[in-house]
């Protein structure tokens, strides 16, 4: 048995979302993963050269995961939460450049000094639902490109009622497949150092639409 939640935030609506009542909690019923709530995944990828860069210095946040949750149950508490540490990090992180920040093109790191870029802001968003006891399989560092062919980076949340994503350019929180994004990749569930393809067939409609 399932429930319909409408959450706003700040007065603006945020999303209706299907959470799971205690008594279907139980994960009796597999997660179907070929919903199209869920990003197609095709294998192994390239690491991001920032990426990379990234575990070399902070290899603790690159290791294997010993187990792997596919997906995190959604519910109320865990959406308000999610809900939260988006709002607030988009909030108290000042987007600037690497080239502004660090006087490189591509720096992956924490913010700093209440500063970063996409993905610094995705990094921290991670560390800190992790830190509320997320795990840490489920959430996942992904790479995509804008409709202008810029790259963007955002972290994508692996739910039992899709992936979501949460962007330091829209506020709400939303699943991958309504997002105006082109997936590229993202990090591997089973390790946060290797990296897995993403097949996103919607991106003939995507630049169909913005022409």
């Amino acid at each position: 048995m399932s429930n319909a939640i409408t959450v706003t935030l700040g007065g603006t609506l945020i999303a209706a979302v299907m959470f799971t009542s205690p008594a279907a909690a139980g994960g009796l019923t597999p997660i179907d993963f070929s919903n199209p709530a869920f990003a197609p995944m095709t294998g192994t990828t390239s690491i991001p050269i920032g990426a990379a860069d990234f575990c070399r210095r902070d290899g603790a946040a690159c290791m294997p995961n010993k187990a792997v949750v596919q997906a995190e149950m959604l519910t109320q508490a865990s959406w308000n939460q999610l809900i939260a540490v988006n709002d607030a990090v988009n909030r108290e992180v000042v987007p600037e450049t690497d080239q502004d920040n660090y006087h490189q093109v591509e720096y992956w790191t924490y913010p700093a000094d209440g500063h970063g870029d996409c993905e610094d802001i995705a990094l921290e968003k991670q560390r800190e639902l992790i830190a509320a006891g997320w795990d840490p399989s489920t959430l996942l560092m992904t790479v995509v490109r804008e409709a202008d062919g810029n790259g963007h980076a955002v972290l994508m949340v692996r739910t039992d009622r899709g992936d979501l994503i949460l962007d330091n350019q829209n506020g709400k929180v939303l699943l991958w497949k309504d997002t105006p994004y082109d997936f590229i990749k993202r990090q591997s569930q089973a390790d946060a150092g290797k990296w897995v393809a993403l097949n996103d067939d919607r991106t003939t409609v995507i630049t169909a639409a913005t022409n």
